[in-house]
């Protein structure tokens, strides 16, 4: 099943060409990764997908949602269906684990709180961090963040999660701890787009490789 096609798509950032007539497709289950230098258009990349950039022209469909059309309250919806990992975390660092996650579901109409805590209990178990419920976020080592960003990002399981350089401020032996949780939600079919420069551990964790550079993506075979 399609979760991403793209066709001959352009898209422009700040009024300037910085994707060119991009042709790709991602199927459900597919662990991808994105590799290319910083302004090669990877952000940009991301950026059309969450359509936070409109599609100059071609034709963009994400999660069933037509890119080129989308109504602007359709957008959260569309967002509903992806997962967003950062390198910097993003979370709200005043807050605990719970009240982290619990935001997110209540921001994205959850409102039955007896339902959003057995949630929030399936996600932490998921990635290793049930202690972790009541710890404030700024309490926690960098690979324990990223591990409850892992869970935010998987909370209304979704069929696209996108990570940005996840591993980026992470040592190598917990950049793989986290890989490997990104192994085991790919193999439930989540489908996983990674923009990353850690080769070594892009090494060790198979996936298919697309390279950004000069505004273009294209398939390689390896890095």
């Amino acid at each position: 099943m399609s979760i991403l096609s793209f066709k001959n798509v352009h898209v422009s950032q700040d009024g300037v060409p910085t994707l060119q007539d991009v042709s790709l497709e991602l199927n459900q289950g597919d662990f991808v990764y994105l590799v290319g230098k910083s302004g090669s258009g990877k952000s940009t990349f991301f950026k059309s997908i969450f359509a936070e950039l409109p599609i100059d022209s071609g034709q963009a469909s994400v999660a069933g949602y037509s890119l080129n059309d989308i109504k602007s309250n359709e957008i959260p919806f569309l967002r509903r269906k992806l997962g967003f990992v950062f390198q910097d975390f993003q979370l709200l660092t005043d807050r605990n684990v719970e009240m982290n996650l619990s935001f997110v579901l209540e921001a994205t109409g959850h409102h039955d709180h007896a339902e959003n805590a057995a949630r929030i209990e399936t996600v932490l178990g998921q990635v290793g961090m049930s202690s972790a419920l009541h710890k404030r976020v700024h309490k926690l080592s960098g690979g324990e963040q990223q591990r409850i960003c892992i869970a935010r990002a998987i909370l209304n399981n979704p069929v696209l999660l996108l990570a940005d350089e996840p591993t980026g401020h992470l040592d190598p032996e917990v950049s793989l701890e986290i890989m490997s949780l990104f192994q085991e939600l790919n193999k439930k079919g989540t489908t996983i787009l990674m923009a990353s420069h850690d080769y070594n551990t892009m090494r060790k964790v198979p996936g298919q490789f697309l390279q950004c550079e000069g505004g273009k993506i294209s398939p390689i075979d390896s890095i």
